[in-house]
């Protein structure tokens, strides 16, 4: 049993150590998973943000020493998760250059198969402030399925085709990054727009389907989930974080 830091509408929130927390849920309860895990970006350098020159350190959660340790990191969490999800679910990862090839290794070493590799490419991406290399424009999200012979996930095509004006929709999504409005309730460094999570959710699950987000930071995987129907469980070691997250879903209608 894990104490829920807010519990309201099938949405809850758990404070926690993801890791800890993830070992006590209950085995195949959660039908699809989506993590923004830590990039580990935390190095002492600039970036740009708003016009202005910021740091890059976003806290300790964010920090590591090697590859080494930042690859285990994501083994015992994709570990965790893989048990937890049922066996005809899916996750999510999304993750920029810094993380993201030790996250498929760790997929494909924890006994998933990667179903897409989604680029998400956004068309408002913060300048290159050093100018020696490209732009950093995109991200990358995977999509993955337990490699298990009789997993059959679920994905809704025709939506997605009707989405994407009758035609196939394509792992390259544009879209802009996450508008100032969406962030009224406070700042986090690394929160996703909403349209991002509402079409991962609506291409992968069902209404009354629930999901986790293991690192749940303010909430938007939560917003969509309520908006679209769906359950919810998101985890974060932050308090602050989860506060934000709280007062979104608080402010967001449950969608029977």
């Amino acid at each position: 049993m894990v104490k829920a830091f807010y519990k309201k509408q099938h949405m809850m929130l758990i404070h926690g150590d993801t890791f800890d927390v993830l070992s006590k849920i209950k085995p195949e309860t959660v039908d699809m998973i989506f993590a923004d895990p830590p990039y580990f970006l935390s190095n002492g350098g600039i970036s740009n943000s708003g016009g202005q020159v910021v740091s890059v350190d976003k806290g300790d959660w964010d920090k590591v020493s090697s590859f080494e340790e930042k690859h285990q990191f994501n083994r015992q969490w994709i570990r965790l998760a893989r048990t937890v999800l049922k066996p005809n679910g899916t996750i999510w990862i999304s993750g920029s250059l810094h993380n993201i090839y030790s996250v498929g290794m760790a997929l494909e070493q924890e006994g998933f198969k990667i179903l897409n590799n989604i680029t998400w490419q956004k068309t408002n991406p913060a300048p290159n402030l050093s100018c020696r290399y490209f732009t950093h424009s995109t991200e990358t999200i995977l999509w993955a399925r337990k490699n298990d012979k009789n997993a059959r996930h679920y994905y809704n095509y025709e939506l997605m085709k009707e989405i994407n004006d009758g035609k196939q929709m394509k792992d390259v999504w544009t879209g802009s990054l996450t508008k100032k409005a969406e962030k009224w309730a406070g700042k986090h460094p690394t929160q996703k727009p909403e349209y991002l999570l509402e079409r991962i959710i609506l291409a992968s699950t069902q209404k009354g389907d629930c999901i986790l987000d293991p690192f749940v930071g303010s909430g938007t995987t939560g917003v969509a989930a309520k908006r679209l129907g769906r359950k919810f469980i998101g985890i974060d070691a932050e308090k602050d974080y989860l506060e934000i997250a709280k007062t979104r879903l608080e402010n967001e209608k449950w969608n029977k």
